[in-house]
């Protein structure tokens, strides 16, 4: 009865609307299932403790209503006390899938996966030596870490919840740091910070001639020359700048809820979306185009799941010795391209730094020859020039540079950016790369990840201002000079 009650003022409380109470318990279930399952099998985390400190409180109001089970598979999530149930499964190598419009048997791949390496072998590049470590952090940095870790007093409701930090410096990993439960072999989920290692996979594919930027989207939906979006570009696609209308705006009914936690080939949700506006026309950010684009490349590779983790693995992650990524597919068989990679902080930063080097690692071209160049070219119609394709940028208004996200931070620093404090930072004028993840609460980018950043570099630069004084070149700060 008390289930009924709840459910029914639940009901009222939405305008009476039984679809939207429907759509309200699929995506509070889905998200359970899907978030519990990914963090708990993935990360290692315990799902009681993940109900209470960061589901419930992400899908408030509805928190109290939903219940997970860790199951043997995978993990079961609940809503309005068990009345609706959604169930999604682990698969090594690939993570959690959401069973929307598929069953565990269906999904089975035959002979499955490998299993992705969390640990480099002996020998690999970066980074080496027993502490994993390069080259000491200055005590600086140590203190900027500090702050970053600490919670804020009075915390007014904010949890940062830091679970990860690591600093590389001119390709040396100076500096890392993990919350109790995580460390240095821990996959760490992405959210939207997947969207800037989609991009990654388009351009090796742009590179091997088999896609092309500037030519329409091969999307089955818009195929007719009749239909609206059949012009849309992949360029526009990686921009946020097609013109499709997507509710991005977070919440249990919006299109990125629904999407994530209610289809099974999110690629196709988003496909159907209308257009909005004439491509080029509006900057609009939708977690939906980078899923339009996760599809194309399952496309590309006949849909065959197997096939598209050999390709990323092969041509990306293990050549970026990124051993330990992976992107969590849906049942269709697409990467979750906008939300779901996971891959160890140190991974995160490999990602930063193969960007830092222009797609170039140790020697080895991994990224075609001014692609990152082309991602961190702000797109036109982005306010304060802050998103080139797929990636955050710091340019800032070209009227007024003043006006930028990060305004603490140097002009040329871009980022990929995830739900909940997920930060990959690169300064290319300061050799550096920030890795700063999170389970925060607010996702109001206030979590202290641009302090950190500038922190660092002051760090930085004041070590090298010391270097050279000591060296005779220049005076130390604060010194008369000669």
């Amino acid at each position: 009865m008390r289930s009924l009650v709840a459910f029914g003022a639940l009901a009222a409380a939405l305008g009476s609307s039984g679809c939207v109470v429907a759509t309200v318990s699929s995506v509070g279930a889905g998200f359970t299932a899907k978030v519990a399952c990914s963090l708990a099998w993935n990360s290692g985390q315990d799902v009681d403790e993940l109900l209470r400190s960061y589901i419930k409180p992400e899908a408030a109001p509805l928190g109290p209503l939903l219940g997970v089970v860790k199951t043997a598979d995978g993990a079961e999530g609940r809503a309005f006390w068990g009345l609706v149930r959604a169930r999604a499964i682990h698969r090594p190598g690939l993570g959690c899938t959401l069973l929307r419009d598929a069953t565990a048997e269906s999904l089975a791949l035959p002979g499955g996966v490998d299993t992705p390496r969390v640990s480099l072998p002996p020998g690999a590049p970066w980074p080496r030596g027993s502490a994993g470590l390069l080259a000491p952090a200055p005590r600086a940095i140590d203190a900027a870490i500090d702050r970053t870790f600490a919670e804020p007093v009075p915390s007014n409701g904010r949890v940062r919840r830091t679970t990860a930090v690591v600093v590389a410096h001119d390709g040396q990993l100076v500096a890392e740091r993990y919350a109790s439960g995580y460390g240095p072999e821990t996959p760490m989920l992405s959210w939207s910070m997947a969207k800037s290692v989609t991009a990654a996979l388009v351009a090796i594919e742009i590179g091997d001639g088999r896609l092309a930027l500037h030519e329409r989207a091969p999307v089955p939906e818009w195929s007719s020359p009749d239909d609206p979006r059949h012009a849309i570009t992949l360029d526009q696609l990686l921009r946020m700048s097609s013109g499709l209308e997507f509710d991005e705006h977070y919440g249990a009914v919006n299109d990125v809820s629904r999407m994530l936690f209610t289809s099974g080939d999110v690629g196709a949700f988003a496909a159907k979306s209308k257009l909005a506006a004439p491509p080029d026309t509006v900057w609009s950010y939708s977690s939906g185009t980078a899923n339009i684009i996760a599809r194309i490349l399952r496309e590309l590779h006949g849909n065959d799941l197997g096939a598209l983790v050999r390709f990323s693995r092969g041509r990306l992650f293990d050549a970026a010795d990124m051993t330990s990524a992976f992107f969590e597919p849906d049942a269709s068989g697409s990467f979750i391209g906008s939300s779901f990679a996971f891959m160890t902080a140190r991974d995160w930063a490999r990602f930063g730094e193969l960007h830092r080097q222009d797609g170039v690692w140790f020697g080895r071209r991994i990224l075609p020859e001014g692609w990152v160049r082309y991602v961190t070219t702000p797109t036109p119609l982005a306010p304060e020039g802050k998103y080139g394709a797929h990636f955050w940028l710091n340019a800032g208004d070209p009227k007024d540079p003043s006006r930028r996200p990060w305004p603490k931070l140097p002009t040329d620093t871009f980022a990929a950016t995830g739900h909940s404090g997920q930060y990959v930072f690169v300064v290319p004028s300061a050799k550096l790369v920030v890795v700063r993840l999170g389970l925060s609460l607010p996702d109001d980018g206030k979590e202290g990840a641009e302090e950190l950043v500038a922190d660092v570099i002051a760090a930085i630069e004041g070590q090298t201002a010391f270097a050279r004084a000591a060296s005779g070149s220049v005076s130390p700060p604060g010194s008369a000079g000669p």
